[in-house]
């Protein structure tokens, strides 16, 4: 290990505005199965997929068409 490290050429993270936050949500079994089941299919883990469609929403401003049966 050095005692001194140069600094001078270092870049900046170009992921830092991409960082995730780990949380804890409960999905519905059938949900977690139908990404499982796109997950085997894209070779894209099911969580990532999870990920991709809700920051696609995000993006879209897609607003939530709830309807109580």
């Amino acid at each position: 290990m050095e005692k001194e490290y140069d600094f001078s050429k270092a870049r900046k993270n170009p992921y830092a505005q991409r960082l995730k936050k780990q949380i804890t949500i409960n999905i519905d079994m059938d949900t977690i199965e139908y990404f499982k089941n796109q997950s085997e299919t894209s070779g894209i883990p099911y969580q990532t997929l999870i990920n991709l469609y809700l920051t696609d929403c995000a993006v879209q401003k897609k607003e939530l068409q709830i309807s109580w049966r």
